[in-house]
């Protein structure tokens, strides 16, 4: 698909259309059941996306006032680095030597209901959006309370709050769902969606929302050069045909049960050294003990598994995040 679609067209201006965006939109919103799409490039420009509508649909369709829109989002959240993600960030690594942030934000613990409904109830009539990963994935794969993805839809419909899930690194299988709300069978206001959509070739992310939300954007209010390109589009149609026809998502909740299994038989077997083996699907994470393996770090390990060729991120110092491909075998 992309060789064939390289020898034809590849980037067609955005104030032409293309026929080849037509049909991702349109493979896109049936299979997750939105009305409309907004295509961008980069995870983070698919989040500065969601911010921008929310705070839109905040001003014209809540009737916030103007300039007290807010947005809350989660401690050890990661959303990307762009100036306003990491306006949202308590990481001070992400925020050192970067100020002044933008305003118009408010933090709340992850996986915390009470504290979420408290400002709610506090600052509810000027919050637009609540951002949040399903799955925190930069904190070191940190998987909510059970109930909780269903409190948060039931708080954000309470208080006229757009849910606002950031599946960017959790979305398209990596969870062992299509999406990992459905581990909950919630279905958030606004969706974002990235990385796996554009099949490791392109960078490829989009926005997905119904009518009442997108549609408070209007035409030249946002935009991408890129986004939605004929190339990309038709990358994002075949990465989308491989998940489904390869059963992709099946093979991510069979295949990561059984590496928890491993990892688990191994951490059974160093007590000391491994404190907590979790994940859902091919989204695992191993959590070591700092003092037993002092002093060396999460990195050092990191960089013994790829001697051994296994390539993992270290999170944290101490968290080592496994997310092979969902085509292993």
């Amino acid at each position: 698909m992309l060789a064939e679609q390289a020898e034809k067209l590849t980037l067609s201006s955005r104030a032409f259309y293309n026929d080849k965006f037509p049909v991702f939109a349109e493979r896109l919103t049936s299979m997750f059941g939105y009305d409309m799409v907004l295509p961008m490039n980069t995870g983070a420009e698919a989040v500065e996306t969601a911010l921008k509508l929310a705070r839109k649909w905040g001003y014209e369709k809540k009737k916030i006032p103007k300039n007290e829109a807010i947005i809350v989002s989660c401690c050890g959240c990661f959303h990307g680095r762009t100036l306003g993600v990491i306006s949202m960030s308590c990481d001070n690594e992400a925020t050192r030597g970067f100020w002044p942030l933008l305003p118009g934000h408010l933090k709340v613990d992850f996986g915390d209901v009470a504290a979420l409904e408290k400002i709610f109830e506090e600052k509810g009539d000027s919050i637009a959006g609540f951002l949040f990963e399903p799955i925190q994935g930069e904190a070191g794969v940190i998987i909510p309370p059970d109930g909780y993805l269903k409190a948060v839809r039931d708080l954000c419909s309470k208080y006229n709050i757009l849910m606002i899930a950031d599946e960017v690194q959790s979305g398209l299988g990596r969870s062992g769902k299509i999406l990992a709300c459905d581990w909950e069978d919630v279905r958030p206001d606004v969706i974002i969606l990235g990385k796996a959509l554009g099949g490791g070739v392109i960078p490829v992310s989009a926005v997905l929302a119904d009518k009442d939300v997108m549609l408070c954007i209007r035409p030249g209010e946002h935009g991408s050069t890129f986004g939605g390109n004929p190339l990309a589009s038709m990358v994002a149609v075949a990465s989308l045909d491989v998940i489904r026809e390869d059963r992709l998502t099946e093979r991510s909740h069979e295949m990561g049960k059984q590496l928890r299994c491993l990892l688990t038989q191994i951490q059974q077997q160093f007590p000391s050294f491994i404190k907590e083996v979790r994940g859902r699907g091919l989204f695992v994470a191993v959590e070591l003990n700092s003092k037993a393996l002092f002093p060396a770090s999460a990195y050092d390990m990191c960089l013994k598994l790829k001697d051994r060729g296994v390539l993992a991120k270290p999170t944290h110092d101490t968290i080592i995040r496994l997310t092979p491909p969902l085509s292993i075998r």
